[in-house]
């Protein structure tokens, strides 16, 4: 049955550009495979390295934490035997024959071993650039061989105790860094954890389980109840309650039947699916995901590169400025070796840009992280830099404001019940599949009015569908549908036509023999949910733009709902681009549309928000996608957008003032009050600083989007 003149034409979403695909063929070299199989060289990508954290290449969290307990256990003898204790603490240790070599050898076996990852950092660094791993290398490597040196006969004082806790608190320090940076980031491994690696399918009418990378498109999979789903595919047979609260962050799981799409990923509830298998390998919107998740993890955003740039001066500061305490502290001190030595290493070690290195990027996977969890899912880092800025926000009318599906807004009855009238108008179009009369069924649905059985139903092309209900004949279609039969209009259900028709509404009619008994105000539903998103961004003060293709009518109707003061109406999807660079140069600008047909007003915002649907994930233009199609995620995105830069912004700060005060006290410029920092307490006031920049990224957590 042919309804196509009883609604508005939707836009058809266009095919992804020309780029996309060859950007895909680019990708696919290091594209993590859900099934364990990563590409390229097959290694796991270190996700920690790729937040800003190359120092860390090659190493994991247990490696530090292996050689941070052997080293503490190593150190405990050195300081017992070491005099300094000895005489704090007021005891005598144990002598035997070689006792004097137990310090020097401990010593040196946690120089070797535990210096080990940072003598090697160190090397690597000297060969591209300079950082913290060249500072702690270049500490306890001056510390040891001065040590070794007075052991050997040269006159002055050793500190091996020093060497060996400033060891172990670095040890300590990187264990606990890689661990928050890893942990903050294993959302990758947690996406290819969803995957089942083995599918049921159906083969000659008998089930076979088969490898998931054996599938292609077409086969016919079975999945049980309980089961996850291995691959994208669309139902043909069953019906299951499903979970997809992966990918939406939405807890309750979505009714699925015949002809729905299920994704890769998803929980099955209590029923058996067959799915047809639509996408495989690279193309599943969990691979989508995962590649997007990858590039926003190895991207760098301006305040990481500025952090790195700090990083490296701070390196050539505190070498430059431990060089010299020690040049000045040698000729105020004729005898003073060890202590000119002393001050030189704290510099060194206090100086190490530890906290400044985590400043940045355990900021943004914890904000990255935050948007998966909220359905956000975030391509490009620099992202929440440019977010912040944001005064004006356009929205895409149709499948973002509203839901693209229609719905009975009013209706008006003559001479019958609404009710009655919806039921019988429901209990024929139950018969047809046009999109209109389906809203009908659907208000009668969600009235849990029960539908009387039709008989003689007879679709008329052009006009609708007639039938008997009841034992009485009607009639439901298209308003002009009553001149042609020349039956009565009531002038009450007239205006109402004139009403819906001047809101750019759709319209329906209900019939009998001799008149029109109802009318059915039709439209695209706008998101119960887009209503608090308009109220939520004025209060942040960003002003709110709708665009549509629609009519005048249409958009007026739709701004007037939503209370948004500007809109623009039959707006085609080429000239949104350059509707949106006017926007901007008037404030920045932020574009909330559907990623295809879009895509170049995505490109040209400041900001490009594009909505996810669930299947169109991998969407090239734009910076973040809203994975629920909710606009109020929008609101979300620019709230956690701008508590990340504040994040950033303080953990800039602590970093760099904190060696404000660390550098000159280590320095010793305290000395003639009484304040002399050691090299170990050194070491632990620059973790502190460390665990002060790490707890404030982590406190992104605490921030509800919702409030």
């Amino acid at each position: 049955m042919n309804h196509d003149h009883r609604h508005h034409q939707q836009t058809q979403p266009k095919p992804g550009n020309a780029g996309h695909d060859e950007h895909e063929k680019q990708l696919k070299k290091n594209l993590p495979d859900p099934h364990g199989n990563h590409g390229g060289h097959g290694q796991q990508p270190n996700h920690a390295e790729h937040a800003g954290h190359d120092k860390h290449a090659g190493h994991t969290p247990g490696i530090f934490k292996r050689r941070f307990f052997i080293c503490l256990l190593l150190t405990l003898p050195v300081l017992y035997f070491a005099p300094m204790f000895q005489t704090w603490f007021n005891y005598q240790a144990i002598q035997f024959s070689g006792a004097n070599w137990v310090i020097p050898i401990f010593s040196t076996i946690i120089y070797f071993y535990g210096g080990w990852v940072f003598l090697k950092g160190a090397y690597y660094e000297l060969r591209s650039k300079i950082g913290m791993m060249t500072l702690v290398a270049l500490a306890i490597t001056v510390a040891f061989v001065y040590s070794v040196a007075v052991t050997f006969g040269l006159k002055g004082d050793s500190f091996y105790w020093e060497l060996a806790t400033l060891v172990d608190i670095m040890l300590l320090g990187h264990w606990i860094e890689m661990a928050s940076v890893q942990g903050a980031s294993r959302a990758l491994e947690e996406l290819a954890k969803l995957v089942p690696s083995v599918a049921h399918k159906q083969v000659n009418e008998q089930i076979e389980d088969v490898p998931v990378s054996a599938l292609i498109e077409g086969d016919l999979i079975l999945i049980r109840p309980g089961e996850q789903v291995p691959i994208d595919g669309e139902i043909v047979e069953g019906t299951s309650s499903v979970n997809e609260a992966f990918l939406t962050g939405e807890s309750r799981p979505v009714v699925k039947k015949a002809n729905d799409e299920a994704i890769a990923g998803a929980v099955n509830g209590e029923g058996a699916l067959t799915l047809k298998v639509t996408r495989t390998g690279d193309k599943t919107t969990l691979s989508q995901i995962m590649r997007m998740v990858e590039e926003a993890q190895t991207s760098k955003s301006k305040f990481q590169s500025l952090a790195d740039r700090l990083a490296y001066w701070l390196t050539l500061i505190a070498i430059g400025v431990a060089t010299l305490t020690f040049i000045i502290w040698l000729s105020i001190k004729p005898d003073g070796l060890t202590f000119a030595i002393n001050r030189a290493v704290t510099v060194l070690v206090i100086t190490c840009p530890h906290a400044l290195g985590l400043a940045i990027p355990l900021v943004l996977v914890n904000a990255t992280g935050m948007s998966a969890k909220n359905g956000i899912l975030v391509r490009n880092r620099e992202a929440f830099e440019r977010a912040k800025s944001i005064k004006t926000i356009a929205f895409d009318k149709t499948g973002t404001l509203t839901t693209g599906h229609f719905g009975v807004q009013r209706i008006y009855t003559d001479g019958i019940d609404e009710l009655q009238a919806l039921g019988i108008s429901a209990s024929l179009e139950s018969l047809s599949e046009h999109p209109l009369g389906q809203s009908i069924v659907e208000e009668a649905s969600d009235r849990k009015i029960q539908l009387s059985k039709a008989s003689d139903f007879k679709a008329v092309p052009g006009q609708g569908v007639e039938g008997v209900v009841n034992g009485q004949h009607y009639r439901v279609g298209r308003p002009e549908w009553v001149q042609e039969l020349k039956l009565q209009f009531p002038p009450m259900l007239e205006k109402g036509l004139q009403e819906r028709e001047s809101r750019g509404e759709s319209a329906i009619v209900l019939m009998d023999d001799r008149q029109v008994l109802a009318l059915f105000g039709l439209a695209d539903q706008v998101r119960a949910s887009a209503r608090e998103a308009v109220i939520k961004l004025q209060k942040m003060g960003v002003q709110v733009v709708m665009i549509t293709g629609d009519a005048e009518a249409v958009a007026k109707t739709v701004a007037e709902d939503l209370h948004i003061d500007r809109y623009y109406a039959r707006v085609l999807p080429q000239d949104k681009a350059a509707l949106i660079r006017r926007l901007k140069a008037e404030k920045p600008t932020a574009f909330v549309g559907d990623g295809i047909n879009d895509a170049p007003a995505l490109t040209e915002a400041d900001l490009g928000l594009a909505i996810g649907a669930g299947t169109n994930v991998a969407i090239e233009s734009a910076d973040l996608i809203l994975v629920k199609s909710d606009p109020l995620d929008a609101t979300y995105a620019l709230k956690l957008a701008k508590a990340t830069y504040n994040k950033m912004t303080q953990n800039l700060f602590w970093a760099t003032g904190y060696n404000v005060v660390a550098i000159p006290l280590a320095a010793g410029i305290g000395y003639s009050f009484g304040i002399l920092l050691t090299p170990a307490i050194g070491a632990i006031l620059m973790s502190v600083s460390t665990v002060v920049v790490s707890l404030n990224a982590m406190s992104l957590r605490r921030i509800r989007l919702s409030d």
